[in-house]
């Protein structure tokens, strides 16, 4: 359990939810992914500081990710040959959930990357890889997708590019608290930097961004220099573990993704959200 005193006020709120007296709100699926580059110790990781007027998590620093769009579940970008890389079906079995959903969340991740980031995984076929995104005639593309103009198997066709589903791995999920107004259900991936691409602060909702090592964004939390939501900072953490971004590619090839909801638990006199139970090792290391 990560040690974060809760303030009362939320403690109140969750028992409300827990007595029955307020209705959950119904989450979003939703994806995210966590850019890796090989960093002076470790991996570092992309991060967007979120406006803070923002809904959700305003003023946080967020990995590159969003709702799943409906056009995300289009069939049509498989049966066209735009698919490249593990299968949905195998995508299904590592996340955790049915065929169409886990083709969609694919398609969210790789989509929100680029219109947040910039970063494309895709290429010209399934050994290949986008060297470069930026320009204006990318940047036009990257507009129309954010706005919806374009649907991402519209974007691949009209450049000739497949989606590289293999540059994924699936890292884990999380789904927000039933005592909160606006939930997700987010998974979350990672994914290595392409050779040759740059990440650019393209994002209209993030104030700022920054390549930054896993740990130190850990350490950064801890001397309240930037805020994080439980999730991301733990992700950090155990990113933070491996040697580099191989590695942690390597690792997520063989993970299957269980969705885990934090629930406000009893620690002594303090209230605090619960984490998942491999994490407790690496959190009574801090």
């Amino acid at each position: 359990m990560q040690r974060l005193p809760l303030p009362e006020a939320l403690v109140a709120q969750a028992r409300s939810y827990a007595a029955g007296d307020a209705a959950p709100a119904e989450p979003r699926d939703a994806a995210t992914v966590v850019l890796l580059r090989p960093g002076a110790a470790g991996p570092d990781v992309y991060l967007l500081r979120r406006q803070t007027s923002m809904a959700f998590a305003g003023g946080m620093c967020v990995f590159p990710g969003g709702g799943v769009d409906p056009r995300d579940f289009d069939d049509e970008l498989v049966d066209r040959g735009l698919w490249a890389g593990p299968t949905p079906a195998e995508w299904a079995s590592r996340l955790g959930c049915e065929e169409p959903k886990a083709r969609a969340l694919v398609c969210a991740a790789v989509r929100e990357t680029f219109e947040e980031s910039g970063v494309l995984l895709a290429g010209a076929g399934p050994d290949a890889v986008v060297a470069d995104t930026t320009g204006a005639g990318w940047e036009a593309d990257r507009v129309a997708l954010e706005s919806r103009e374009v649907s991402l198997t519209e974007f691949l066709e009209k450049r000739s590019l497949v989606l590289r589903t293999d540059l994924l791995g699936a890292w884990s999920g999380w789904l927000t608290p039933v005592f909160e107004p606006r939930r997700y259900r987010t998974w979350f991936f990672v994914a290595h930097l392409p050779e040759g691409q740059v990440t650019r602060d393209v994002s209209t909702e993030s104030s700022s961004v920054t390549w930054t090592g896993a740990l130190d964004a850990v350490a950064q939390v801890e001397r309240e220099e930037i805020l994080m939501l439980p999730p991301t900072w733990l992700t950090c953490l155990e990113v933070g573990q491996h040697a580099d971004p191989d590695a942690v590619l390597a690792e997520a090839q063989a993970r299957r993704v269980d969705m885990f909801m934090p629930e406000v638990v009893a620690d002594g006199d303090e209230f605090i959200l619960s984490t998942p139970p491999h994490y407790a090792a690496l959190i009574a290391q801090r």
